[in-house]
């Protein structure tokens, strides 16, 4: 298997840290922009895509600033990679940015940024952020 590259996105989202949590950390919010539908039992969470289903867990978060699910396997077995959403927000011009940071191998570097810029635009459409 490839070793993955970590890849970090910041980008500017006019919101309050608040509200897009609730985007970011339920199976509601993330269904909404995320996944087609989205399941929770306790720390594992299920995202669903049009013909395909990948569990995660929940390994971290912090209420208003983050989340961070870990990829699991077909085995609900742990893999090294995970993404995380993590809320800025500048304490002097109080501008709202969501930074992403996620895992690809080499060569679906881009792709995989163009799929996170797709994500969030549907999170900006969502909550009305344009």
């Amino acid at each position: 298997m490839n070793q993955k590259v970590r890849i970090e996105m910041e980008i500017p989202i006019h919101s309050s840290p608040m509200l897009l949590y609730q985007y970011i950390s339920t199976p509601s919010g993330l269904a909404e922009w995320f996944a087609n539908n989205v399941n929770s039992r306790g720390e594992i969470f299920t995202f669903f895509w049009d013909d395909e289903s990948q569990k995660a867990k929940l390994v971290s978060k912090k209420t208003g600033e983050r989340v961070k699910f870990k990829w699991l396997d077909e085995n609900d077995k742990d893999t090294e990679y995970y993404f995380e959403l993590k809320i800025l927000e500048d304490e002097i011009t109080k501008d709202v940015s969501i930074l992403v940071v996620d895992f690809a191998e080499e060569d679906e570097i881009e792709e995989t940024k163009q799929l996170w810029a797709n994500q969030i635009n549907d999170l900006k459409h969502t909550i009305g952020s344009f």
